[in-house]
């Protein structure tokens, strides 16, 4: 008892020590503000009291002005966007855009002050007139307009039914301790500014209802019009909701005052009354009491960070009972909302702690309260759906699986990454979801007692102060004997991933000598289950196993010993985590055949299968049954086999291969894959072709992950066979040889950007009697005034050619794609709608020009271009030479309009004039026109999920 007492002594004199640190002065504001409902502006004048808190003279002082991170399609708002592939700011018109006026800047003797916006925009710079010492103070008044932007690129801004929701919206300070931090505005919800003393004295018309964060002092109507004065004590800014109507209803609760209008219709406002009472008495219990006057939960808030999965369905197939569904979106805003305005973290360099925090209360509500809730919910249940896995999964198994969808693909970040330098996916989910998994991980490790203790302390002593994370961690190592280094060096600062196996088991008769292997050498401990009859009867921790380590445990007759049992660990791969006392010649795990694709089982060997039906215009309806090892989440080695029948041609169809993945770092050479491919179809009528293909390629990404840029190199060996009818024959074919091999080497080098894409790659073939080599670049350039130029360049030369005919030549319109790597839907057509298809490869001419010039078996040389119009309207127009051996090179070209809709996946082109002359003119002009068309389900999903990953 008395070593318990001097370390809570210990620990209330550490505490105290740090929270009375030297009287630091607060910032103060006071803002007079109009709202102009018809042109959209704010007028505001300001008056700022700052406070010099450091040890440092200050010549200039620096304040965010992210209301005018709207003002131009360079700023870093902008630029952020192009790497989402959101276009909405780039297109706006002026009349669209938010941007700040100061009207001036002047000190306390109303003297101007020098100013102006950073190269960023939104971050303003003031010259003071005379240096301001350490720890005194000066005042500036600034006054400015704010022209509000819509709410199209963001949440914030005006809406069309005349509602704002209003953010960030004014200039505050930045922070500076030593050195400034000056964050723009990149919609991450990460403002990093001084705590204020604000006062707004705010206009508004009468027709809007009002609600904030701040406290309401004084409330006067007037003819057309209201007036309120806001007032908040250590804020950070000013949350502004005006609406139409009046959707927001007040809830008095024993532990704190909440304004929310997150009101599900089916579920009555009793029961969110008791919902709301539930989530509060937990948070203030398990997080501490909330220090403010009132709780703004709104569902602006939940919309922008939302219950990803499947309650973000719509809402006549929600899974989820309405009471579940409520208390989990609440508890969600409201955690978000009380750690944004109490813990003054870091917001863009430690935003994981709150996220940390908030995501282990969440999965603590759902183990006290839900213990048995599915992932699925009520789907779970359904006959046909109750089989899978992913149905037996809990509610809260849905961390680890998300953030393993990154870890997976080696694109996770390590958790303390900047918030701007991670990817979507990431920001969003992955590593929030990676954070609360931590505490989770470091309770069952310490004990939950200790965590909970420690989250509540920290909230306690260090809200409405600046804090950071090494002084959660300093309450979190005095609330354990055991060492908790690796968390914060391992698990936080690194994305080094968890991943351990049972080697071997040597049996004696009182104990069993278990050898364990660190397959990442992570330095993490790793949980032992020992299993009997399928029950768990002990439980070990073991730490410090740099690569391969012996453990001694009694023997309790245990059958089977699994690490991880329990998945509190977020495990990078836990198929390898059993292992059997006795020994198996059949292993560890059982096979198990499974109906469709399903999560990750690590308790079996998972086999899928699933009927499939394709169909092109020779085979006709192939139906068949399709093996394979991919689960929802990445594995390395995949095999996929689909055999099929054809009902054409009466004659079996199909593919089959096997897949290895090895990922080697995060940048630089990142990726090798290792494949052997065979497929069989048919090309034309009665017409086979088998294909068997071994490959290997390697990817190269730069260090920043959000970057679009991607290097690949790939070496392949392409054995064609084939056998075909003779009334099939046509020019595109070799009779004579029916059967080819290639080796193809090709280089590729992309920056997928949506404003500047770059693209070229060289390829080089090699065959029996042929070697060719050929070049293209791609380049597309959005322009500011939103018009796009579409440029492409290919050339290729024939080293060597001993051919007959154009089968391996270069095309000028139609590649015959000898090497099968092209989407067509008829590849053998030569007339009829698919034939107009056009992939755009090697010449990428879309007339028909006449026989003698769509074909080169020396060299060709093209250009292609377009030029929009008016948003997808394009006009088109190709250029080049084509030489075949023994002939002159012979110039053509060709010109029309190229509809846009989609590029890449949905295009029309519509000639108009070439060398065949003006082809609209000419008859038959229906089959002159070209499409591009993408029917891969696969490519199609990457056009919506590209901006996350």
């Amino acid at each position: 008892m008395q070593t318990i007492s001097l370390k809570k002594i210990a620990l209330f004199l550490l505490l105290l020590l740090l929270t009375t640190q030297a009287t630091v002065s607060q910032y103060e504001t006071k803002l007079q503000v109009r709202l102009n409902e018809h042109t959209k502006e704010l007028d505001i004048k300001q008056e700022f009291v700052y406070y010099n808190n450091s040890n440092y003279t200050l010549g200039l002082i620096y304040f965010n002005d992210w209301a005018n991170s709207y003002s131009s399609k360079k700023t870093p708002l902008a630029k952020r966007f192009a790497q989402e592939f959101k276009r909405s700011l780039h297109l706006a018109k002026k009349s669209e855009r938010g941007y700040t006026t100061i009207v001036s800047v002047v000190d306390n003797d109303y003297q101007g002050l020098q100013w102006e916006h950073t190269k960023e925009k939104d971050i303003l710079k003031v010259r003071l007139d005379k240096p301001l010492p350490p720890k005194t103070s000066t005042k500036i008044f600034i006054t400015y307009t704010v022209k509000l932007p819509p709410n199209k690129f963001t949440a914030y801004g005006y809406n069309k039914d005349g509602s704002y929701y209003l953010k960030d919206w004014y200039i505050t300070p930045a922070v500076y301790d030593g050195k400034w931090h000056l964050y723009s505005n990149k919609d991450l919800e990460d403002l990093y500014t001084n705590m204020t003393k604000t006062v707004i004295n705010f206009s508004y018309p009468d027709s809007l209802y009002l609600t904030t964060n701040f406290d309401k002092v004084d409330e006067t109507y007037y003819p057309n019009g209201q007036f309120v004065t806001l007032q908040a004590d250590k804020r950070k800014s000013a949350e502004l909701i005006l609406q139409t109507e009046k959707r927001f209803t007040t809830h008095i609760t024993p532990q704190m005052t909440v304004v929310t209008d997150i009101s599900p219709p089916r579920y009555s406002p009793v029961e969110q009354g008791i919902s709301i009472n539930k989530v509060t008495a937990f948070i203030e219990e398990n997080l501490g009491k909330f220090p403010h006057s009132k709780l703004v939960v709104s569902q602006m808030d939940y919309q922008k960070n939302p219950l990803y999965g499947l309650n973000q369905l719509p809402s006549f197939i929600r899974p989820y009972e309405q009471q579940f569904q409520f208390e989990m979106q609440f508890l969600k805003t409201a955690l978000t909302a009380i750690l944004k305005e109490t813990m003054f973290l870091d917001p863009r360099k430690e935003q994981w702690l709150n996220s940390a925090i908030a995501n282990y209360l969440m999965i603590a509500y759902v183990d006290q309260y839900f213990p048995d809730q599915k992932l699925l919910g009520k789907l779970s249940r359904i006959w046909g759906v109750r089989s899978f896995h992913l149905a037996k999964m809990g509610f809260n198994e849905q961390y680890p699986f998300l953030y393993n969808l990154m870890a997976r693909t080696n694109r996770d970040q390590p958790l303390d990454t900047p918030n701007d330098s991670l990817l979507k996916f990431n920001q969003k989910i992955a590593n929030k979801y990676k954070a609360g998994l931590g505490l989770a991980y470091m309770a069952n490790y310490v004990g939950k007692d200790k965590v909970d203790e420690s989250i509540k302390t920290f909230f306690k002593y260090y809200q409405m102060n600046k804090v950071k994370v090494l002084d959660f961690e300093s309450i979190l190592k005095r609330a354990t004997d055991k060492d908790i280094d690796w968390f914060f060096k391992e698990y936080v600062s690194t994305d080094r991933k968890i991943d351990f196996k049972i080697k071997d088991i040597e049996k004696t008769d009182d104990s069993l000598k278990v050898l364990i292997k660190n397959k990442e050498r992570t330095n993490v401990p790793i949980s032992m289950f020992g299993l009997k009859n399928d029950s768990v009867i002990s439980k070990y921790w073991f730490k410090d196993i740099d690569s391969l380590k012996t453990f001694t445990i009694p023997n309790n007759k245990e059958d089977k010993l699994v690490l991880n049992y329990d998945q509190k660990i977020p495990e990078f791969n836990q198929r390898d985590n059993w292992k059997s006392v006795k020994g198996s010649i059949f292993g560890n795990k059982k096979l198990h055949f499974t109906f469709f694709k399903d999560s990750e089982n690590p308790y079996y060997n998972q086999v899928f299968y699933v009927p499939v039906l394709n169909f092109n215009i020779y085979d006709g309806w192939t139906p068949g049954m399709r093996l394979y090892n991919k689960t929802l989440l990445e594995r390395p080695f995949v095999y996929d086999f689909a055999p099929s029948y054809s009902f054409r041609e009466k004659a079996f169809v199909g593919y089959g291969k096997f897949s290895y993945r090895k990922y080697l770092s995060k940048s630089g050479l990142y990726v090798a894959n290792y494949s052997i491919n065979a497929s069989t179809s048919h090309f034309n009528v009665n017409s086979r072709v088998v294909s068997v293909t071994p490959s290997i390629s390697f990817g190269f990404r730069p260090a920043d992950l959000i970057s679009n840029k991607r290097e690949f190199l790939s070496f392949r060996y392409l054995n064609i066979f084939r056998d075909f009818a003779d009334n099939s024959l046509n020019d595109s074919f070799d009779p004579d040889n029916p059967d080819y091999r290639v080796f193809n080497a090709r280089y590729i080098n992309r920056d997928n950007d949506i404003l500047d894409y770059k693209s070229w790659f060289l390829d080089f073939q090699l065959a029996g009697n042929f070697s060719k080599l050929s070049f293209e670049y791609e380049y597309r350039k959005l322009f500011e005034n939103n018009r796009q130029l579409n440029l492409r360049f290919f050339a290729g030369k024939f080293l060597s050619n001993k051919t007959d005919s154009d089968f391996f030549s270069f095309a000028l319109d139609r590649p015959t794609d000898y090497l099968f790597d092209y989407g067509y839907l008829g590849r053998s057509e030569d007339s009829g709608i698919y034939s107009q298809q056009i992939i755009i490869a090697e010449g990428g001419f879309k007339s028909f020009l006449d026989q003698r010039y769509r074909f080169s078996n020396d060299w060709l040389a093209t250009t292609n271009a377009s030029f929009n119009l008016w948003r997808w309207i394009e006009l088109y127009g190709d250029l080049g030479l084509v030489k075949n051996r023994g002939l002159d090179a012979k110039f053509v070209y060709d010109s029309g309009v190229r509809l846009n809709l989609v590029t890449d996946y949905f295009e029309l082109y519509f000639p108009l004039y070439s060398n065949n002359g003006w082809e609209i003119a000419q008859p038959d002009y229906g089959e002159k026109i070209r499409f591009i068309v993408t029917v891969d389900i696969k490519t199609i999903t990457g056009l919506f999920t590209r901006r996350w990953f």
